[in-house]
């Protein structure tokens, strides 16, 4: 375990890997602070970008992996400045981040957000380092049939964890893998859903589904409020933004039971920042609200979701790594970069590219130091690009879109079917669907059509190789105590009143 990390540092160390690091920490940073724009459009925009400019691949995923940690920190600054999350995972940081800023102690709730993720990145990184390399060890035995059920495990998990409505989050998830399915059959040479066009014989590519999906729907989304005022209220003064000693031990419990909690849910296939963010506010409300401050500006409220959010973040790479399992949307994007370069996750992975595995791993550590380095003194300078205009924004990020798709594809008719994947995900999103499990859906559906086909080939058709083994079977119970359990513990347990933190603050 320890030469697999010296291995990385030595990757990670290099000047270009380290300026990379760096701007990646710095570029996330901005990203994340920009409300709606988050890590999953950072990293669409920038990853042709990094594609063409023939960045090696361990460079280009220490590149993304930066922007996508970054922007974790980042997103928490318009939602205490303003009240306004920068992403999902931020929301639960409004409850208590910005009470604090009307208090006058927002340069505070800044600094203490930047401890608070530092820890819960750090615990959730050493996390990476011991169980990664084991869990690897553990995937090398799975086969096609095994892998087909933990990709089952995975739309279970994701459907009743991620977002308030299942049912959408399922039905995002079903269009994701249909859209999978456009393309030439690798199988039967069948032709599925290209409607006679030759451009879609090779299926939908990956940066033009992701750039379109995120990137042109929420150009829409600004579009369609340009007439609303650029920044809702004028930032609230910062004052001292180092935290004192005395309010980092105060909070202690607060981010190290938070740093576990986000690592563990990271670690589950398709949850991701905002369910972390989520059940460690309610788990630490319920533990210290003793006194009813939690909402009204307590700074344990503060530190237990932006503890929890970046440990989910680093969290997520293990299933990434390890199982080739996005474990988040974002991760779900640096997945499609990896495969961009021909590099196929999973256990093999550690064997065969370990400057890859090794590097990304080492490079969080050097990372996570940078954006603490950079978010203590720089804090009042992060929080002036929330005064960004959108007449500057918009055009910036639509230039970068078009841009990075043509710069890949040398192609008129990839930038008409990215506008059309755009105008499709901003209906999605008016209609209250999350795109994440579109996304995830489009990643998981050909790695799950093709490990079926292959189970399938073995077995002679039999379907019960499904469940034969006691690895798919025991995922196979998994994914359907996930889908049963929510509906039926509330049937078990009618008298018990369940809280609802956001709605009583």
């Amino acid at each position: 375990m320890f030469d697999f990390l010296i291995e990385g540092f030595g990757v990670a160390l290099t000047p270009l890997n380290l300026g990379l690091a760096f701007l990646g920490a710095l570029l996330g940073t901005l990203f994340g602070a920009l409300p709606g724009i988050g890590p999953i459009n950072g990293i669409a925009i920038l990853m042709p970008l990094a594609y063409t400019l023939g960045l090696p691949a361990e460079s280009a995923l220490i590149l993304l992996a930066g922007i996508y940690t970054g922007a974790e920190y980042g997103g928490r600054m318009s939602s205490i400045l303003l009240n306004v999350p920068g992403d999902a995972g931020a929301v639960m940081t409004t409850l208590d981040g910005h009470p604090l800023a009307k208090k006058g102690l927002a340069g505070p709730a800044l600094g203490l957000s930047a401890v608070s993720s530092f820890v819960g990145a750090t615990i959730a990184i050493l996390g990476l380092t011991l169980f990664a390399p084991l869990l690897a060890e553990v995937a090398v035995m799975f086969g096609p049939a095994e892998f087909f059920a933990l990709m089952v495990f995975a739309f279970s998990s994701m459907s009743v964890m991620m977002g308030k409505d299942p049912i959408k989050t399922a039905i995002g998830a079903v269009l994701g893998v249909l859209i999978a399915t456009v393309g030439v059959d690798s199988g039967t040479g069948v032709m599925r859903f290209t409607f006679g066009l030759p451009e879609l014989y090779d299926g939908i590519d990956f940066v033009v589904m992701i750039i379109g999906l995120f990137a042109i729907s929420e150009i829409l989304l600004m579009l369609e409020h340009a007439n609303r005022d650029d920044v809702d209220s004028e930032l609230p003064p910062l004052g001292r933004v180092f935290v004192s000693i005395k309010e980092i031990l105060f909070c202690k419990g607060a981010m190290l039971r938070s740093s576990l909690i986000g690592f563990i849910i990271g670690v589950l296939p398709g949850t991701g920042a905002s369910v972390a963010g989520a059940v460690a506010y309610t788990t630490e409300k319920r533990l210290s609200d003793k006194e009813g401050t939690f909402g009204h500006g307590d700074m344990r409220g503060l530190a237990a979701p932006e503890a929890a959010n970046n440990a989910s973040a680093a969290g997520s790479f293990v299933p990434m790594l390890t199982l080739g399992i996005p474990g988040s949307g974002t991760t779900a994007v640096l997945l499609g970069a990896l495969m961009l370069y021909n590099i196929t996750p999973g256990p093999m992975m550690f064997t065969e590219r370990p400057e890859v595995a090794g590097g990304l791993i080492a490079s969080l550590y050097i990372g996570n130091l940078v954006l603490l380095a950079l978010n203590l003194p720089l804090a009042g300078v992060f929080a002036r690009v929330l005064t960004i205009p959108r007449w500057v924004l918009v055009p910036a990020i639509a230039i970068l879109a078009f841009v990075g798709v043509y710069q890949l594809h040398s192609d008129l008719t990839a930038i008409y079917l990215m506008l059309i994947i755009g105008v499709f995900g901003y209906l999605l999103r008016k209609l209250g669907f999350s795109l994440a499990p579109v996304i995830l859906g489009y990643v998981l559906g050909g790695l799950m059509e093709q490990n079926l086909r292959r189970a399938l080939s073995i077995s002679g058709g039999d379907v019960g190789i499904l469940w034969q083994s006691g690895i798919s079977l025991g995922l196979w119970i998994a994914a359907a105590a996930l889908l049963v359990l929510p509906w039926l513990l509330p049937k078990l347990l009618p008298n018990r009143r369940q809280e609802a933190p956001i709605e009583d603050d």
